[in-house]
């Protein structure tokens, strides 16, 4: 008698995701932004530009609006080049990343003075210019002159990982994904190529809960084949920043102002706008807080607030004790400070943190 014998069935080799897949999918489901060039136009470098300085570790919900009144105010690179740097830092203010906004002035500049005006094609010319490093060189050399660049940011850090399974850890395997996803470059439509990706990552190849049954490269795609796409990419531990507490001062003068000053050339939030405060360390006494309590008026009597205020930067997390004190109307400011009308505090240049402040102390009646 014989008996036959099963063999155990083979695993259908998985194919290699093509370029082509993912921009039939783009040329259909290409998300609407309001600084992408539609079918048939040319993508505007300065604004491919502007967009993506802006979208650097923000999201686009809150840049778009940003963006906008940028464009609406500072149309050509060579309007922001003749702006103050004080006027787009107010324009700036709660967008974050402060550093973000005095290189794009400084880059604009450059533009102007060195380029006539007119960004440059090259990858390696554009990473020369202040505040661009590679990965904004690469979207603005595929996206606006479509070069042959792929721009990797987070979205397609995560598509690239779970495409191939990569093991190592970021921020370790980056040089890995920029090489794969450079494999992956078409002969040509570069800069659709590289919005592709990014909306693959933005839409589909979620965090969490990835939408794999409609994605052009599910067949491809080796984490999905495991099903462990939500364990891509892998990171290392985050180290957490120690906790930073300190003081901020709100003096409202009987005329309705609020005392700002501006905070130093260099530094955190340097160049911005802020209430008066104390230095934010890891032993901050709120006992001695009242000692770097500005110089207002004779007599002042500063009251604490109840609770804090709450703010996380990049790498800490910080703490403030609010005091407010209430001063006379003709008060003058003491020096390095100023007097501003309450109503008009929207249009000054306080980062987030101040806004925070503000708001703590002074709640809409």
């Amino acid at each position: 008698m014989t008996v036959a014998v099963r063999m155990p069935a083979r695993k259908k080799a998985r194919n290699p995701p093509d370029a082509a897949d993912l921009l039939a999918w783009y040329d259909r489901h290409a998300r609407v932004l309001p600084w992408r060039a539609r079918p048939g136009e040319r993508p505007d470098p300065y604004r491919v530009w502007l967009s993506e300085i802006m979208l650097q570790q923000t999201t686009v919900k809150t840049v778009a609006p940003y963006y906008a009144r940028f464009l609406e105010r500072w149309p050509i690179v060579q309007a922001l080049a003749a702006a103050s740097l004080d006027d787009v830092l107010r324009a700036w203010a709660g967008l974050g990343y402060y550093t973000r906004a005095r290189n794009l002035h400084a880059c604009a500049q450059t533009v102007v003075a060195r380029h006539g005006g007119i960004f440059p094609h090259d990858p390696a010319a554009l990473r020369a210019l202040p505040g661009i490093g590679d990965y904004t060189a690469a979207a603005v050399a595929a996206i606006a002159f479509d070069a042959p660049a792929v721009p990797v940011d987070g979205n397609v850090e995560r598509v690239v990982t779970r495409l191939y399974a990569i093991e190592d850890e970021l921020p370790a395997a980056k040089p890995l994904i920029k090489d794969r996803a450079t494999a992956l470059l078409p002969p040509e439509r570069t800069g659709d190529f590289a919005q592709s990706l990014m909306d693959l990552g933005a839409t589909l190849c979620s965090p969490k809960r990835p939408a794999c049954a409609l994605c052009p490269w599910s067949g491809a795609c080796v984490a999905q084949a495991r099903g462990e796409q939500e364990n891509f990419p892998r990171k290392t531990p985050k180290r957490e920043g120690r906790l930073r507490r300190g003081a901020a001062f709100v003096a409202l003068r009987a005329d309705g102002c609020v005392l700002l000053r501006q905070r130093p050339d260099k530094g955190l939030l340097a160049k911005m706008t802020e209430v008066p405060g104390s230095d934010w360390t890891h032993d901050f006494d709120s006992a001695q807080a009242r000692k770097s309590a500005p110089r207002v008026h004779a007599g002042i009597k500063w009251h604490r607030l109840p609770g804090v205020v709450n703010h996380v930067f990049t790498h800490f997390p910080l703490e403030l004790t609010v005091f407010l004190a209430h001063v006379p109307r003709g008060t003058r400011a003491p020096k390095g400070a100023r007097w501003v009308k309450r109503g008009t505090l929207a249009g000054e240049a306080l980062p987030t943190v101040m806004r925070k402040v503000l708001a703590h102390a002074l709640p809409e009646p």
